[in-house]
């Protein structure tokens, strides 16, 4: 895939009166977690022409003109009766008043909750707006009488998923999507997609597993034979193991015994943003979120979040100087409700001043609660070495709350086949790796040669580790292979740990490649290899990875080699 094609948007009929406008992107499109495998993706719309004409989710203001002109060298926009959003965000405003003016006489269809969102986007209150509660039907002739489901979750509360029985297409706005762009438009060979669709569930979804569950029941019911999604290729042949796996998926999260609270409110969605990317690193530790959108959540429902997470985490904008008051009325309720022996932490976004953030911060470190991380504040929107910060953040909440709670069996002497397992012999490398702003690094001794033709080794990656998201897929990183004599200096700094967003490389001495990852000029030798799959394998990914380079740094010295004591620890 060349990340230098321009965008474009292709064209294609999927069914029966019925085609896909694949609004394409070939490159990273925005500074979110759930984009950072920067694989590009698609923005899909839809176009139902029977007796009447829809559309379903126009795409952003980044295609706005040439969506529009695909559409009208395909049909009269003026003929054009619906627009039907499965969730709104003020991305669409510009393509939404582009549609207006061509044919002010739409119809809009959404949410509740959605219709709320609309007329604030469009900064008008006269809009034609069609309120689905899930009863409602819209009847577009021939069969094609349309029905809606409303599956809200805390990011996007208004999300609204359309089921047409005439071609059994059920249209899931943001649910079983993939951010990878490509000229297929149908997931045939859908197991090459498994761990793109893994990491999107894993950003997107993990934080809201409850509503995914319910959402999944909701959406049982109905003969479905494809699912047209908001993004990537749409699910034709994988769809029953895909649906398998999101309830698989879910149940893991919300079957935890170790939970965080994540609670917040977002006026622009940068807000929302981090938050998402600190429930990233939370879950990818091994702990479950509860991701509150406190804006549309009940108090009592709050309460008992708090009540059976091991910790919370409060995110909050300022405007005009204050947190929002469903953010003072949320950490009212926190203050009441969870003992100050729970981990906590705080965050926020803003435009000029960040009082909200400031004011969380003093209440909760006033109520004696302890910081599982230092509190963020980011102005205007963030970037990539911000969200890679929230994610170790969050990482780094996780941990401490799994080591405020490790049983008494884990520190009792190591077994005899511990101890054995212990001894297998591996060379001790540190593993390095580079994208954009974004940099990581750790000790890794986990190492196997996997292939002869072409070269390749496996390493074991721990799934809570900094460096993890740079070992997908696609990515670039060095093996860097220790030296017997100095690898004690090297083992111990990264041994040590390091804060979020922290330079692992600020005191060693490094050189990088031509991609980016840094060599360690005092290992023996180093290997540039590139990540081509990945198993998931207990705590820990397996990757795979072929060797594009290398070279012995020191021909006289030795492989650094680690006997570890025991099989349960480093």
């Amino acid at each position: 895939m060349s990340k230098n094609k321009p965008r474009d948007v292709q064209v294609f009929p999927i069914a029966t009166n019925t085609r896909i406008l694949r609004s394409r992107s070939w490159s990273r499109l925005r500074f979110e977690i759930e984009y950072a495998l920067a694989k590009g993706t698609t923005a899909n719309s839809y176009l139902i022409e029977s007796e009447k004409t829809a559309i379903i989710d126009p795409p952003g203001e980044t295609f706005t003109q040439i969506y529009l002109e695909a559409l009208q060298q395909r049909f009269h926009l003026e003929d054009l009766d619906y627009v039907i959003l499965g969730h709104v965000n003020p991305n669409r405003a510009a393509t939404l008043k582009a549609l207006l003016e061509i044919a002010p006489q739409i119809t809009f269809v959404c949410s509740n909750p959605g219709a709320i969102n609309l007329r604030a986007a469009l900064e008008n209150p006269d809009l034609q707006i069609l309120v689905m509660r899930g009863e409602e039907t819209l009847d577009l002739g021939n069969g094609h009488n349309l029905q809606f489901i409303p599956t809200p979750n805390p990011r996007y509360a208004d999300q609204l998923c359309t089921y047409d029985p005439q071609t059994e297409i059920l249209y899931t706005d943001k649910l079983f999507g993939a951010h990878v762009c490509g000229d297929q438009v149908f997931d045939e060979g859908w197991e090459v997609y498994n761990e793109d669709r893994r990491y999107y569930f894993d950003c997107l979804m993990a934080p809201h597993a409850r509503q995914v569950e319910t959402a999944l029941d909701k959406l049982a019911d109905f003969p479905v034979r494809m699912y047209a999604n908001g993004h990537g290729p749409l699910v034709r042949y994988g769809l029953i193991d895909l649906t398998k796996s999101y309830r698989e998926w879910s149940q893991q999260q919300t079957s935890a015994d170790l939970t965080v609270a994540l609670i917040y409110a977002s006026a622009y969605g940068n807000t929302a943003t981090l938050a998402q990317a600190i429930a990233r690193g939370i879950t990818k530790a091994g702990v479950a979120v509860e991701s509150i959108n406190c804006e549309f959540t009940e108090p009592e429902e709050i309460r008992t979040a708090v009540e059976k997470a091991g910790g919370f985490i409060i995110g909050s904008p300022t405007l005009g100087g204050h947190a929002p008051t469903p953010v003072q009325t949320a950490l009212g309720i926190v203050l009441s409700t969870a003992t100050n022996n729970k981990l906590a932490g705080a965050f926020g976004s803003f435009g000029w001043s960040g009082e909200a953030v400031d004011l969380i911060e003093s209440k909760l470190k006033d109520a004696g609660y302890r910081f599982g991380f230092d509190t963020i504040r980011v102005k205007f929107k963030p970037d990539d070495a911000t969200l890679q910060l929230c994610e170790e953040a969050g990482t780094d909440f996780a941990q401490a709350l799994k080591k405020a709670r490790k049983v008494r069996s884990q520190s009792l002497p190591a077994t005899n086949v511990e101890q054995a397992v212990g001894r297998i012999v591996g060379s001790l490398c540190v593993l390095t790796a580079k994208e954009g702003d974004r940099s990581s690094a750790m000790l890794a001794s986990w190492v196997s040669q996997a292939s002869f033709n072409p070269p390749g080794l496996t390493i074991a990656v721990a799934k809570d580790r900094a460096v993890e998201t740079l070992t997908h897929t696609g990515n670039k990183f060095v093996l860097n292979i220790l030296k017997e004599g100095n690898h004690l200096g090297l083992m111990k700094h990264f041994l040590k740990p390091f804060g979020p967003g922290q330079d692992r490389f600020a005191d060693v001495a490094a050189q990088e490649t031509e991609s980016g990852s840094p060599i360690l000029t005092d290992a023996l030798a180093y290997l540039e290899c590139s990540v081509q799959n990945r198993m998931e394998s207990g705590d820990h990914w397996l990757v795979y990875a072929t060797i594009e380079n290398g070279k012995l740094l020191d021909n006289d010295g030795v492989t650094a080699v680690h006997h570890r004591k025991s099989a349960t620890h480093y």
